[in-house]
């Protein structure tokens, strides 16, 4: 039954997909390319946002012991 229901699924999503081609014609590869590229922005930004964050939670645990002579690693 779940595989029937994805089949349905997938089905509604290309009727809407051919009705939307057939509507948008020659701009359709405009609204397709502008919906990749704000994804693509947003993806971009959200990981630039998790590394700072990162960074910023590492800098405010101190510093880390570095390793050198004497110390056994190396």
């Amino acid at each position: 039954m779940k595989t029937f229901g994805y089949f349905l699924l997938f089905l509604l999503l290309a009727v809407i997909v051919i009705i939307l081609a057939a509507v948008l014609g020659d701009l359709g590869a405009w609204y397709f390319a502008w919906l990749v590229g704000t994804v693509m922005i947003v993806l971009v930004a959200a990981a630039g946002a998790a590394l700072l964050d990162a960074q910023e939670e590492q800098g405010s645990a101190g510093p880390r012991p570095r390793a050198g002579p004497g110390s056994g690693q190396g």
